[in-house]
């Protein structure tokens, strides 16, 4: 197929993978965004198969055919509460692919280059590898933490910025011995680092900021795969690992700016850990019963609800949505707020209330909110702990100290849905548990809510 035909297709992929990422600025827009996405990603496909330099179709059509029965399977089985990790995951996988893509360049480089142009591509394969490699294991480590099965509380080894620094400026010396022709040795030790720091680096990031980490492996895959496409010299991959790169750096920024942190200090670690003495917490959790919120709700002109990751893992959302149509058909003004963290992933709790058809217009941002909150009835917190958390503004001794958080106990009543009397993923106490206007409502969260609804009638 001709090269110009084929340069006209990756344009075209290039403009609906633009299409799709600015149709996830809408939640009305975003199912649209994500045909536009597909629809690119099998043009860009498809015209790399007809590409010239393409063969060896029958390998192609096996590792393709594998991929897409195996993705199939995981994404029919993957809950709502497994996507975060699952993310994480998947971009390990982009990142090992660069590392394969510049080992396999290394050990069979290109005929005929020679001078500035090999010098280039000797680069390009350093910084594949070196991008891809911290990708992977970061990603892995990310998984672990967000599938409880590493804990999530920041691992500081001393002096571990100047490990970090020494691993990075090791690497750069060993880049250079190998476009020095040192011999590939050079390029195995700098994966081989590349491994150590990027597992490193989310060991040191803490529960509280674990989102932020997704978005950030998120764009360095972008990263990756832009240093690919530079190795393969393809444009639409290079394109693309731009898009990927820059808006999920853009949107670690926010988040960042969201939560008060430094964008530099979390993506180098060691966020999400304690500076000294917790404040002591007052008072005691006082339990309450599915008559008493009934009671409350049926007395409120105004109820905020705020969802977290209990909701996610309760599968509430339904019954949230229906217990929203209720009071609304009551007359009562329902509202959502979402903290730009909320859940284990950007965006995951706008995703489940969309899926259980909540209407876009209530669902509102943190700071949309916050100064409503202290003229509201009842707030309904749904599995949150950390995004509610008054210790942000009280204690400079917290590992969330000065994360802007939803201020729910300045309403007249808080009501709080949660399993247990235990801590959030960040292992921070909730002094928010403890005040005079708040009950505990214990027990499964779309158990709990299913009772609300059956009182209510």
């Amino acid at each position: 197929m001709e090269n110009g035909f084929i340069t006209a297709v990756y344009v075209t992929a290039s403009i609906l993978f633009i299409l799709a990422l600015g149709g996830m600025s809408n939640q009305e827009s975003a199912k649209r965004s994500i045909w536009y996405g597909i629809v690119g990603m099998g043009l860009a496909f498809l015209a790399t198969l007809f590409d010239s330099l393409v063969g060896n179709y029958w390998l192609i059509v096996l590792m393709v055919g594998g991929g897409a029965i195996v993705g199939s399977i995981v994404a029919r089985r993957v809950e709502m509460t497994g996507m975060p990790q699952l993310v994480a995951a998947l971009h390990s996988f982009v990142g090992l692919a660069a590392v394969f893509i510049g080992l396999n360049s290394a050990y069979a480089p290109p005929a005929g280059m020679v001078g500035a142009e090999l010098v280039i591509h000797e680069w390009e394969i350093i910084i594949g590898v070196f991008i891809g490699a911290i990708t992977f294991t970061g990603s892995i480590i990310a998984y672990g933490k967000l599938a409880g099965s590493i804990d999530g509380k920041p691992l500081t080894l001393p002096g571990r910025h100047a490990l970090n620094a020494a691993g990075i400026l090791l690497c750069l010396l060993l880049g250079f011995m190998f476009s020095a022709h040192y011999g590939i040795w050079t390029l195995i030790i700098i994966m081989i680092i590349a491994f150590a720091v990027g597992a490193h680096l989310v060991m040191a990031i803490g529960g509280a900021d674990m989102p932020v980490v997704v978005s950030m492996l998120n764009s360095y895959s972008g990263w990756a795969a832009a240093a690919t496409g530079f190795l393969l010299g393809n444009d639409l991959l290079i394109v693309t690992g731009a898009l990927v790169g820059s808006s999920g750096a853009i949107l670690s920024y926010i988040m960042c700016r969201a939560m008060n942190r430094n964008f530099v200090s979390v993506i180098l670690g060691g966020f999400g850990g304690t500076t000294g003495p917790a404040m002591e917490i007052d008072g005691e959790m006082v339990a309450t019963n599915a008559d008493a919120v009934v009671a409350a709700l049926e007395d409120a002109d105004s109820v905020v609800i705020v969802p977290g990751y209990g909701m996610a893992v309760a599968q509430a959302q339904g019954s949230i949505s229906e217990l929203t149509r209720r009071l609304r058909d009551q007359g009562k003004n329902v509202r959502f707020a979402i903290h730009p963290v909320a859940g284990r992933l950007p965006g995951h709790m706008n995703v489940l209330l969309a899926e259980a058809k909540v209407p876009y217009d209530i669902v509102l941002e943190m700071d949309e909110i916050n100064d409503d909150l202290p003229g509201t009835d009842v707030v309904m917190v749904v599995g949150s702990n950390d995004i509610v958390n008054p210790s942000a503004q009280d204690d400079p001794n917290s590992p969330i100290a000065g994360m802007p958080v939803l201020e729910v106990w300045k309403a007249k009543q808080v009501f709080v849905s949660k399993r247990g009397a235990g801590t959030g993923y960040s292992g921070v106490e909730n002094p928010l548990f403890f005040k005079e206007n708040t009950r505990m409502f214990y027990g499964d969260a779309k158990a709990s809510l299913d009772a609300l609804l059956q009182k209510m009638g």
